[in-house]
């Protein structure tokens, strides 16, 4: 059961990483587009898609708890994005400045 638990993890992380990635690869791409709002529609289409059928293989494995691990994993990794992503802007902007 502690190898599903882990692999369970790691699905949640993937699919974090998947789904944050290109939500930020699709606001990069988005905001330069001639048709943003396509961008941004397909992009949370295949993104939702994506997450949902990955979250729905997790639960076939039968326990909740496999389901619950899978969203640990995916909530800590946007966390983690979300502060690696703003300490590098954050650099990027001292950069620029001097």
């Amino acid at each position: 059961m502690t190898d599903t638990l882990l692999l369970a993890l790691l699905a949640g992380i993937t699919l974090s990483l998947i789904f944050f990635m290109g939500l930020w690869w699709t606001v990069l791409k988005g905001l330069i587009a001639d048709t943003p709002a396509a961008w941004f529609l397909l992009s949370f289409l295949l993104r939702m898609v994506l997450a949902v059928t990955g979250f729905y293989w997790i639960a076939q494995l039968g326990q909740w708890q496999h389901v619950l691990v899978a969203l640990f994993g995916f909530i800590v990794t946007r966390m983690a994005l979300s502060r690696w992503l703003a300490a590098n802007e954050s650099a990027e902007e001292k950069h620029h400045a001097s």
